[in-house]
């Protein structure tokens, strides 16, 4: 089912929830408020997803990492001793966990198309868009650290341009191997023993740079053809692929000023690639802080910044930056530094480019990284928050947002029971699902099937 939305329906912004069990601010587990989830406890993952649903956000989003940080003074111990986001479940386990919990809401899980096999990231992508009725995104990400590359038997994390490649001829093939099975090609003929038409099924026969596969997948196509593809990042090698081939973009956008001229150059550019500027939602990142006055939002960001350690923002920007900061002296002027980073460079570049204008030390850009992971953060009473957000979306600066609290469960109950009821009395948020599958959601078509237009024709064979 596809979801086409009439010109004159309001336009309303789309919200995805990112499920952390400690807070995106890197010292909130320390603050009297924090819950004391234990890790990858399940029932924390249903509760944030049905709060989720009853909100009727887009979707839920869990990032992923391959190895726990282990940059930073070349050891994992500030990670760990800092609760740093040390761990990491594994998402596609955690997003299938939630199938029978939910009925509506996505569920989006990153894969490293650095780090994984096209043929199983596709088989288990299509088994949980099947089991979930087709709810299910994927944010492709090309990782970014040696710590994770020594975990798959690499001396060293892949180059900025070569793990892009990579990524590409990854992406293209696990959609070729989705398409490998066409739509009709259930039969079912009891009478004459044919089961399938195996005219519908395709091997896919890839010989590539990176990857050798044959096919056809040996699970039919999904519900929503391709699961909804995602992409973060902010390089120029980032916008490259996500022209190409992405749906969602869980973007870095600090101000309103940035986004609105991103948002704008990046919607002029799909078109020049023959995309609509509908076939791509620009989703940025935010922090949120909401109190019951703006008082108590600006005392809460103060405590909970003055829970902040420098080493645990350093720990979780080494690892990122693929770049050991523990080499410098935590007190002096950050050291320029751009040109060594090989992880997250788009995103690091800006952050170290703020060090140098502001003359900021180590130490002062770690706790201020730390408080927001360089997103935008609006902060105030639930009426404040609501406001600024739909300022940015009215703005033309974005199609919604990505939301990550800074607390957590506290600040993801506040945003689902204080700010997203405001938006939707103001009309900017949905107030139930429009269909059933994720596409449908976003407002996004089904993608064609490469192998159905091409298909020869001949005589059904059984499967």
């Amino acid at each position: 089912m596809s979801n086409t939305r009439s010109r004159s329906t309001p336009r309303q912004m789309h919200l995805a929830l990112y499920l952390s069990e400690v807070g995106s601010q890197l010292g909130a587990w320390r603050h009297p408020l924090a819950g004391n989830t234990a890790p990858l406890d399940w029932r924390f993952y249903k509760d944030m997803a049905q709060k989720a649903e009853r909100a009727c956000l887009d979707m839920i989003f869990l990032a992923d990492k391959l190895s726990v940080d282990d940059v930073y003074g070349g050891d994992f111990a500030a990670s760990v001793s800092s609760r740093a986001l040390p761990q990491h479940a594994e998402p596609l386990s955690v997003m299938a966990s939630l199938v029978g919990a939910t009925s509506q809401i996505g569920l989006a899980a990153t894969v490293s198309a650095t780090y994984s096999q096209p043929y199983t990231t596709a088989r288990m992508l299509a088994t949980i868009d099947h089991l979930s009725g087709g709810r299910v995104g994927w944010n492709v990400v090309t990782s970014v650290s040696d710590g994770e590359a020594r975990n798959y038997g690499q001396a060293e994390h892949l180059g900025h341009d070569p793990r892009y490649d990579k990524a590409q001829e990854f992406v293209a093939l696990v959609k070729k191997l989705w398409d490998s099975w066409e739509d009709n090609w259930l039969i079912r003929d009891q009478a004459s023993g044919i089961y399938g038409d195996a005219s519908k099924v395709h091997r896919v026969d890839h010989n590539g740079a990176w990857f050798k596969v044959r096919g056809p997948l040996n699970v039919p196509r999904p519900p929503q053809g391709h699961p909804v593809q995602i992409q973060a990042g902010v390089s120029s090698n980032f916008e490259r692929t996500a022209l190409e081939q992405a749906e969602v973009i869980f973007a870095v956008q600090p101000t309103l000023e940035k986004a609105r001229d991103f948002y704008a150059r990046f919607k002029q550019q799909l078109e020049t690639v023959g995309r609509s500027a509908n076939s791509l939602k620009v989703l940025p990142g935010i922090v949120p802080i909401v109190g019951h006055t703006r008082q108590d939002a600006l005392d809460l960001q103060r405590e909970l910044n003055e829970k902040l350690l420098p080493q645990a923002a350093l720990s979780f920007m080494s690892a990122s930056m693929n770049h050991d900061l523990a080499q410098y002296e935590l007190h002096a002027p950050v050291p320029d530094i751009a040109a060594r980073i090989t992880g997250s460079k788009g995103r690091f570049q800006a952050v170290l480019k703020k060090a140098q204008d502001e003359k900021l030390t180590l130490a002062q850009l770690g706790v201020w990284y730390a408080q927001s992971l360089s997103f935008f953060a609006p902060l105030g009473t639930a009426e404040e928050v609501a406001e600024q957000l739909i300022t940015w979306f009215e703005a033309r600066a974005c199609d919604g947002f990505v939301v990550l609290p800074a607390i957590m469960p506290l600040g993801a109950n506040d945003f689902l029971e204080k700010v997203v009821p405001l938006l939707q009395q103001r009309g900017a948020f949905r107030k139930a699902y429009p269909g059933t599958t994720l596409r449908d959601t976003l407002g996004l078509q089904i993608p064609p099937n490469q192998f159905a237009a091409a298909a020869p024709e001949e005589a059904p064979l059984a499967i």
